[in-house]
């Protein structure tokens, strides 16, 4: 049987916050602490921005895309599928050192002769 979500959620003091609060109360806030020029950028528009972020600092940090998966409580698919240009990104960063490590591999070592 389907259940309904409930549209609010708990505060600290056990009352409950209708969900729609917490867009107002997230704008609020924004205007409170970015600058003009941040909130131009609408950074972090939404709070889920704030998640993305973090996701996508683990990732950028090369933290294993299944670890960060597991730490943001989804799948490796859901991962991918959000964060895919994030991920080609860093797959064409990884090429890119790939490559730089070849050329120097392949180079003479002058450092040898005579060894």
């Amino acid at each position: 049987m389907y259940q309904q979500i409930p549209q609010c959620g708990r505060v600290q003091a056990g009352n409950y916050v209708d969900f729609a609060a917490y867009g107002i109360t997230w704008r609020r806030a924004r205007e409170a602490t970015l600058t003009l020029e941040e909130h131009a950028l609408e950074l972090v528009k939404r709070p889920y921005d704030l998640r993305h972020a973090g996701i996508s600092f683990w990732l950028a940090s090369g933290i294993d895309p299944a670890e960060c998966a597991r730490r943001a409580g989804q799948s490796i698919q859901v991962l991918f599928r959000y964060y895919a240009k994030f991920l080609a990104e860093a797959r064409d960063q990884s090429n890119r050192l790939i490559e730089e490590s070849m050329k120097q591999w392949e180079a003479p070592d002058s450092g040898l002769e005579g060894v």
